[in-house]
């Protein structure tokens, strides 16, 4: 037990910069300065639904920095994404984004919100099965890999044969579940939800992106640009 959660302190919903390096705070204050673009600019009817930029994520809140529902990433972390969505396609399949580029400031929002105890408004829905205590640390970080553009939170849909309707698959546990259930290996779901996990991770491995084995939402392009800087540039 230890073990894991000096791991999930580690990587937990951001993974954390390298342990031997702290993260630079760019100087940065636009999208274009960062060198972070917005995915549509490469796959315009990509399926988006931004949580932090409204009130269905686990704060209940839009978040400090979203002030659009885009998602934006490293200009190479989305050109990879769109290779990832034009090879899903050709098997009548979709990825949906959740969550992309993450401001400092949005990081900084989980924080207090973790903090406050007396807000508990979102437990049934995201923490069901634990006390707001343990969050922090374990499941929410001080600093987030979102907010270096290189990681993403999404899932897998398949669609119609004339690709005219999609349907997230079942994976066993929504978006930003602070539970085992959400880890991606784990052995309490279904063979069929751990199969669309393996999936989806089957699909980002292909080009050249990593999951985060307790989250099966997240995942990092390992080639990442600026792996010791992270952006505080808002999403708009």
């Amino acid at each position: 037990m230890k073990r894991l959660t000096a791991f999930a302190c580690l990587l937990c919903i951001g993974s954390i910069v390298h342990a031997d390096e702290a993260p630079r705070l760019s100087a940065a204050k636009t999208a274009a300065e960062a060198d972070l673009v917005d995915i549509r600019t490469l796959v315009p009817d990509i399926a988006e639904d931004i949580k932090y930029a409204g009130h269905d994520n686990f704060v209940g809140a839009p978040v400090d920095g979203y002030l659009a529902p885009k998602c934006l990433l490293k200009r190479p972390v989305a050109q990879a994404l769109a290779r990832v969505e034009r090879d899903l396609r050709a098997q009548h399949m979709r990825l949906k984004l959740w969550d992309c580029y993450r401001p400092a400031r949005a990081v900084a929002h989980f924080v207090r919100w973790a903090h406050d105890l007396s807000d508990q408004r979102t437990k049934a829905a995201h923490y069901p099965n634990l006390d707001k205590r343990v969050l922090l640390g374990d499941y929410i970080a001080p600093v987030s890999g979102h907010s270096r553009g290189g990681t993403l939170d999404l899932t897998l849909q398949r669609c119609d044969a004339r690709d005219a309707h999609c349907h997230p698959l079942d994976m066993g546990t929504p978006f930003d579940f602070f539970d085992p259930r959400a880890h991606t290996d784990t052995p309490d779901v279904t063979p069929q939800q751990r199969a669309n996990r393996q999936a989806l991770r089957k699909a980002m491995e292909r080009q050249g992106f990593r999951n985060y084995p307790l989250e099966w939402w997240h995942y990092t392009w390992a080639r990442e640009p600026t792996p010791h800087t992270i952006y505080d540039v808002p999403v708009k």
